[in-house]
This record gives C-alpha cells, structure tokens and sequence, in this order.
C-alpha cells in the first residue's frame, strides 16, 4: 500500500546489471525466441499435482513487471482444483456444506457465460491450478483516500504476458479464458468493486493425448509485424523541430491511429512494431 509520506522520488544506482557480449545476447534472444514458440494453449491436462510453490515462484516473477507510477495494479486469486472432473457438474457440498472455491468459479461460468462459444470449459475442472487475474482501477492510501492508478489495462497485459511466460520456463501449459460477464468472479473470489476481473488462467501439465489446435502453429513472419524505420527517416527526424507534442509524435498522433472513416486500425489487438535504429543502426537481422 502507497503512502503519502513516501512518494518523492529517488534515484538510485542501477543495482542489477547483466551484461552479455554481442554474440552471446544474439544466441539468447535466438534460443528464447525458439524456446516461447513451443508455448503452446493447451485444454487437455493430466492429473500430476503441481507444487503450489512453483506458481508462487511464476506469479512473484510476474509481479516485476514494470507499471504506470510502479502502482502494480493488478491482484491475483489463486487455487487448487481439489477433485479434478471431466465436466462442469453442480458444485458439491463438502462436509460443513460449503462448496470449493473452484466448483464456484466453473460453475460461474457454465451459468453466467451459457451463450459464450465453448461456454462448457471442461478444462477448468481438470486443470489442477486456477489463476484469477483483477485489475485494480483505484489504489487506496493507508489513510483510505483513493488514488488513480495509470495504464492499468497496458500493465496488466505486461504482467500477463510475463506469468505466461514464466509457467512456460517452469514446464507447464497454460489456457486464458475470458467468460463474458465476468464481474460474477468478485463475488465468489471476495474481491472489492475497484478491481476489474480480466481473465482465468488454467494451469498443469499436459495429458499424454493433449492436442493444440494447428491453427495456433500459424504465425505471421516477422516482416508483416516489424517495420524497421531507416536511418535517413531517423536523421530527417532529428533535425526536425517540434512546435506541438501529439502533432509531430511518429506513429501515434489521431490520424496514424485512425482510418480515412475515422475508424481505429488493429481494432482487434494485432500487434505492429516501429523500430528505429540510430545512423549506425542494424546492418544485419
């Protein structure tokens, strides 16, 4: 939690540096490069156990991720499916009449989400671990006030993105859902009303006839979401003036962002990547 007392900033001397020859930060990024493209979005999961401690270790990874004001804004709810089940069932009462937090969450949303395509996730209730991702629209000081917390969406996709891809480094597959509503997850997950629920993450280990769609082995080559700007257009942009900030910023003022109707490009979230390089840019891939 933020303190007012606490909020002047302080620079400090970078206390982590990994520093790396050229050839050897090439062979990385190659080897990670080979290594995420065997991530895999996986529904078939088998019932090894997975230490709850391994998904600590991911999540505390996840929550380095950097963030508008390093606010964090995100909250995550995590937990075991005790009694892994082929299909969505009525949840079951345990001994004191109390159904599991997970038989809540499936059955959520077989009866919140029942026109959603796929609404019956059987992966759900065999996956051993189920991860429940919130972001935080408002922080609060320790005295109660509110406070706005900046580029929540964009920080929680980060953190995402990095939870993902620490389970992958840790052996396990993975499946985002989306159940459409989903502010039924407060409720059931007692989280307050300034968290938003952004998605369920399932966790374990693959079946031995676990599939992924070929569909997903599809991806656009580099070239169709890369554009490499070249060194004149950067040389030509350091000799230019600004009078206004959104009018001259390159590729994000209102009319980069919109068509000739006015409508937003990538409206679907397709990712587009603008690298400039310096005069003495890349002269190799």
């Amino acid at each position: 939690m933020l303190t007012k007392q606490k909020l002047s900033y302080k620079a400090l001397p970078l206390p982590d540096r990994h520093e790396m020859s050229d050839a050897e930060m090439r062979e990385a990024a190659r080897v990670f490069r080979d290594f995420m493209r065997m991530r895999h979005a996986v529904r078939d999961y088998s019932d090894r156990p997975v230490k709850r401690a391994v998904i600590e270790h991911c999540i505390a990874a996840a929550g380095t991720a950097p963030s508008g004001a390093n606010h964090q804004t995100w909250h995550l709810s995590l937990f075991r499916i005790r009694r892994p089940s082929r299909r969505f069932e009525r949840p079951r009462k345990s001994r004191n009449g109390v159904s599991t937090t997970a038989e809540r969450v499936m059955n959520g949303c077989r009866l919140w989400s029942p026109s959603a395509p796929g609404a019956e996730k059987p992966h759900l209730g065999i996956a051993p671990w189920l991860i429940v991702v919130f972001a935080q629209r408002f922080g609060e000081f320790d005295d109660g006030t509110r406070y706005k917390n900046y580029y929540a969406p964009e920080s929680i996709g980060i953190a995402t993105g990095m939870l993902l891809a620490a389970l992958h480094h840790a052996g396990l597959v993975t499946l985002t859902h989306t159940p459409n509503p989903m502010r039924f997850l407060n409720g059931l997950l007692d989280r307050p009303e300034s968290e938003k629920p952004v998605m369920i993450i399932a966790v374990g280990h693959p079946s031995d006839d676990a599939s992924a769609p070929a569909a997903a082995k599809i991806k656009k080559p580099l070239d169709e979401f890369l554009t490499v700007v070249k060194d004149e257009m950067s040389q030509r942009s350091e000799n230019f003036t600004p009078r206004r900030w959104p009018s001259w910023r390159p590729f994000s003022s209102p009319s980069a962002e919109r068509g000739p109707r006015g409508r937003r490009l990538c409206s679907s979230g397709c990712l587009s990547v603008q690298l400039y390089s310096a005069p003495h840019g890349l002269s190799e891939r």
